[in-house]
């Protein structure tokens, strides 16, 4: 898959729980963005480090959106972060990550979303699919049971499975020619510098 699909944890899960020790290391030049959770309910334990929120919750945190309807967080004692987002039976997790520069967006949906903040790994669980849209056409598209991206040696891996997105419990793997989605970013730029 090209690499703009690696950037998925970064933007996503990774980025919205990214433990304090993580976001220290970030550069000064760089402004933290702000996360944003709407639930119905937040339910928050201080001593084991655990918030839970749950009713159509909605995380938007700079150019990043999820949709669950569970989210859970907790922090260990080295202050590693861990979340789980979760949907009722027959809905998907829903990520999306806009990269306006590149217009791009990346879309991620499984039925189960996990995030290590050790491991700095983001799993999609359960008929999981990631797709990159460029000027709103889509261009490159993963499926299967799990996908797992691996934020520190920036790969992924994709399994098959009777839970599969694609057919017959496999991987399918998409991937455009790297100078035909570099050719459709410089044609999206040029319309929207004629547009301006």
């Amino acid at each position: 898959m090209t690499t703009p699909l690696r950037f998925l944890a970064v933007s996503a899960l990774a980025a919205c729980l990214a433990s304090p020790a993580v976001l220290a290391q970030q550069s000064a030049q760089e402004e933290e963005p702000d996360t944003l959770i709407i639930s119905d309910t937040l339910n928050y334990d201080d001593i084991r480090k655990e918030s839970v929120f749950t009713g159509n919750v909605v995380l938007t945190r700079g150019n990043m959106t999820l949709h669950s309807d569970t989210l859970t967080m907790r922090e260990d004692e080295e202050g590693f972060q861990y979340g789980t987002a979760t949907v009722e039976s027959g809905k998907r997790v829903f990520l999306r990550q806009e990269n306006p520069e590149k217009f791009e967006v990346l879309e991620a949906r499984g039925q189960r979303a996990e995030y290590d903040g050790k491991k700095e790994e983001v799993e999609m669980i359960g008929k999981a699919v990631v797709t990159r849209f460029i000027c709103g056409k889509p261009f490159d598209n993963i499926q299967g049971e799990r996908v797992i991206y691996r934020q520190k040696t920036e790969t992924y891996q994709a399994f098959g499975g009777p839970n599969s997105a694609a057919p017959g419990g496999r991987v399918r793997s998409l991937a455009t020619p790297r100078a035909r989605a570099d050719a459709a970013i410089e044609a999206c730029r040029r319309q929207q510098g004629a547009s301006n």
